[in-house]
């Protein structure tokens, strides 16, 4: 990502704030830690923090786990500010949680007043398929309608954890570049209406000459 502060004359990648929506918290801790926990309380709000590199880029990753803790309203506006991008998350055995992920995608659009916020849509618990409620297709055809990125996910098995947070960092870069871009061609001087009426007498004097 872009980069930040020095560090020993080397340039550091700038903390990146990742907002993880009604996750489940096996997801996270398989993310950070390669296991999958057994008595984790699925109510309680944790952050983490974590240096990795994707693309061959460093990232420095800040992220906050909601355990579903949406309805407490002060707090949510706060992580939904702060956060740069977001995975809203379902569980493919649980189609209220499907309906859900709408309901939310509304909130954060209804904070930050823009639909160009980064967003991952994950299914989660793909292993359970003998419990499917909510198809694939479901899910993928709510991702095309977000224009965003769409996995189903084993937090069990760590099917595509990976992949989730690295398309949610890819997302937040390319929408970096095309706002930097944006900004760079707003910049760019522009020939103005007398400019563009001199030009003609311009050339006329220089033929008579």
């Amino acid at each position: 990502i872009e980069p930040g502060a020095r560090e020993g004359g080397r340039c550091l990648p700038r903390l990146v704030q990742l907002c993880l929506c009604f996750l489940f918290p096996a997801m996270t801790m398989q993310f950070i830690s390669h296991r999958f926990p057994e008595d984790h309380d699925p109510t309680i709000e944790d952050a983490y923090k974590i240096r990795i590199r994707i693309d061959d880029e460093p990232a420095n990753l800040d992220i906050l786990d909601t355990a579903g803790q949406a309805e407490f309203t002060a707090m949510r506006d706060q992580y939904m500010r702060a956060g740069e991008g977001f995975i809203i998350c379902y569980s493919i055995t649980d189609r209220r949680s499907f309906h859900e992920v709408r309901e939310f995608k509304q909130l954060i659009y209804r904070v930050r007043r823009t639909d160009d916020t980064p967003v991952v849509l994950v299914g989660n618990k793909s292993d359970l398929t003998q419990l499917r409620q909510v198809s694939k297709e479901e899910g993928s055809a709510l991702a095309r309608e977000f224009n965003c990125p769409f996995f189903e996910t084993s937090a069990a098995y760590r099917y595509y954890i990976d992949d989730v947070f690295h398309a949610l960092v890819r997302e937040i870069r390319r929408k970096e570049k095309e706002a930097v871009m944006a900004m760079e061609k707003k910049s760019k001087p522009k020939n103005s209406v007398w400019k563009r009426l001199k030009s003609p007498f311009r050339r006329k004097k220089d033929s008579v000459t």
